[in-house]
């Protein structure tokens, strides 16, 4: 979906695109240190000349123990997001930071070695 914001003046618009990163994945735990991806398709290349801003997240988990979604921005962490045993959580991001194009962005997750469940992931962003 696009949008067209125009910023006080009818000569200017920028065209804003939702984005969603999410879905239900099944995981393995590799333990609490090690964030891994958690599928492929919660990964997201920011194109060239295009700033990208995450406004919210929202998770689910079906395991008995704590779990961690991390926001990583060219293999790095940006955001944490513990969810807790069998929880869910909402987070609406109050610091928006801009993502600048040419940066790849992921969910990876943490949870304790060897434990079993399936994430439930929704990544809302914006693009302009």
């Amino acid at each position: 979906m696009e949008l067209r914001v125009t910023a006080g003046r009818k000569d200017l618009s920028v065209i804003t695109k939702n984005l969603f990163l999410q879905g239900i994945f099944p995981f393995e735990g590799r333990g609490l240190e090690k964030p891994a991806l958690i599928h492929s398709e919660l990964s997201h290349y920011v194109p060239d000349g295009v700033i990208n801003q995450t406004l919210y997240f929202r998770g689910g988990n079906s395991c008995s123990e704590l779990i961690t979604v991390v926001l990583m921005r060219d293999g790095a962490p940006m955001r944490y997001f513990p969810i807790g045993a069998k929880g869910d959580v909402h987070v609406p991001l109050r610091v928006v930071e801009d993502i600048e194009g040419g940066s790849v962005i992921e969910l990876h997750l943490l949870a304790p070695e060897g434990v079993k469940g399936s994430v439930v992931v929704d990544l809302g962003m914006v693009e302009h």
